[in-house]
């Protein structure tokens, strides 16, 4: 199963010569004051290249127009075609950002042969339409003109190498979900997508994210996620081991209240076990995971929908694109391997007004990576204790700033030492040489224990 992580890694490239541009936009770059590139264009920039789809989270005025514009455009000049129809389609939610985007870009290309089109509201038609019939490589569009031309069948997209949704969450703050899917499905599947976001923390762009990017996209966070989940209250109990976790939840899935609930695992292994024990409690329980017959997994989210099953347990994969109204429950089993697989998962509750509470349940084994999932969030969980099914296990004795376990570091008992060869300073030099009789122990070297 891939994994979408978070790029942390420190930036490498300290010049954009050090991007692998072509000379031509390196000049451009240099022409219009580029200096150096910022971070979101050093850690962006080498995974576009590379051709992988990704999810970028970055605040306004951070560089990322010129993150996607730039190799867009490389990608354009190393693979060139003689087949008709646009190799890149940008999407911006207003007039005003398509304007200065596809400006830039311009400027970007106006040393090469790459011709572009900007489509927007309010601009003559006609004169759209003929612009884009002269085979541009580029449009730079907003998706409700957009969607017009493509009603009257006047743009073609079957060459197009690359879709790129700038400020995604603001496009579908607007209303333009069902549009861009419309424009998404209408472009070739062997795409590369790229998707710029201000947060990570908007349903809808995680949502968007499962049904446009492919599932070994890359996630880039450069921006403050605590603002997020402001509908959502988190929280973490602490457990012994296995099954005391099993405990804990089939307490909570009696006890909390809820329409529909969502249990998270980090395996299908996991999911699978945790099955019969809830369904023997009495519980309306269904397991949904990547192994599963595509049959089989459409009629178990059916029965959720309907209210059949309550109650599903779930792997990452599985959840990818999981939409379903009046789930106000999800509990983690299992933590999380990294924090973007941590939003995806709590951000299917929550949703527009409701509210929804997030449970995790943490090992001592996994309280570091809950207090990375913390850090890289910025925020605290709250820990809840409940007695009915209470265990010995309360949480570390020392915490770092870090919010991790400080490890112990207390005397072992003494175990028994591995052999170790010893050198023995010879007897006699008179027996080198000689043969060893038997039983004899050799007196050059022997081992001690």
């Amino acid at each position: 199963m891939s994994e979408q992580l978070p790029l942390v890694t420190p930036p490498q490239a300290t010049t954009f010569a050090d991007l692998a541009l072509c000379e031509v936009l390196l000049n451009a770059v240099t022409k219009m004051g580029f200096e150096r590139p910022t971070e979101v264009q050093q850690q962006a920039i080498p995974s576009i290249l590379e051709r992988k789809d990704m999810l970028v989270s970055a605040e306004t005025g951070s560089g990322k127009t010129a993150a996607f514009l730039l190799p867009m455009l490389q990608n354009i000049l190393s693979h060139t075609s003689t087949l008709f129809g646009t190799r890149a389609l940008i999407l911006s939610p207003t007039r005003e950002l398509a304007q200065q985007t596809y400006a830039q870009c311009c400027e970007f290309a106006a040393a090469t042969n790459i011709k572009t089109a900007l489509i927007t509201g309010g601009e003559d038609f006609k004169r759209q339409q003929s612009a884009v019939r002269r085979n541009v490589a580029v449009i730079v569009a907003t998706p409700g003109r957009l969607v017009e031309l493509i009603n009257q069948q006047l743009v073609d997209f079957t060459q197009l190498d690359m879709l790129i949704l700038d400020e995604a969450d603001r496009m579908l703050d607007m209303g333009f979900s069902e549009a861009v899917l419309r424009i998404a499905n209408y472009c070739q599947e062997q795409r590369q997508t790229l998707l710029f976001s201000a947060t990570l923390t908007h349903y809808g762009v995680l949502k968007m994210a499962d049904q446009l990017l492919n599932n070994h996209y890359k996630t880039l966070a450069l921006n403050s996620l605590h603002q997020g989940h402001q509908n959502i209250s988190q929280e973490f109990m602490v457990a012994d081991d296995v099954e005391h976790k099993q405990k804990i939840l089939a307490w909570l899935l009696l006890n909390e209240s809820y329409d529909k609930a969502l249990i998270f695992t980090n395996t299908r292994l996991r999911a699978n076990s945790l099955q019969d024990p809830l369904r023997a409690q009495g519980l309306r329980v269904g397991v949904l995971h990547g192994e599963m017959d595509q049959r089989d997994r459409n009629r178990m989210m059916q029965l959720f929908r309907e209210g059949v099953v309550n109650i599903i347990i779930s792997t990452d994969l599985a959840a990818r694109g999981l939409d379903v109204k009046g789930i106000n429950l999800v509990i983690n089993f299992e933590v999380p391997r990294t924090g973007i697989n941590y939003i995806h998962r709590i951000g299917r509750t929550g949703r527009a007004d409701e509210l929804g509470l997030a449970i995790l349940l943490v090992r001592s084994s996994e309280w570091n990576l809950m207090a990375g999932i913390q850090r890289f969030l910025h925020q605290k969980f709250t820990q809840r204790i409940v007695k009915e099914v209470g265990g010995s296990y309360k949480g570390p004795k020392k915490l770092k700033t870090s919010g991790k376990a400080v490890g112990s570091k207390t005397k072992e008992e003494p175990k028994k030492l591995k052999a170790k060869k010893v050198k023995v300073r010879l007897r006699d030099k008179k027996n080198i040489g000689k043969r060893r009789q038997p039983n004899q122990s050799p007196d050059t070297e022997r081992n001690v224990e």
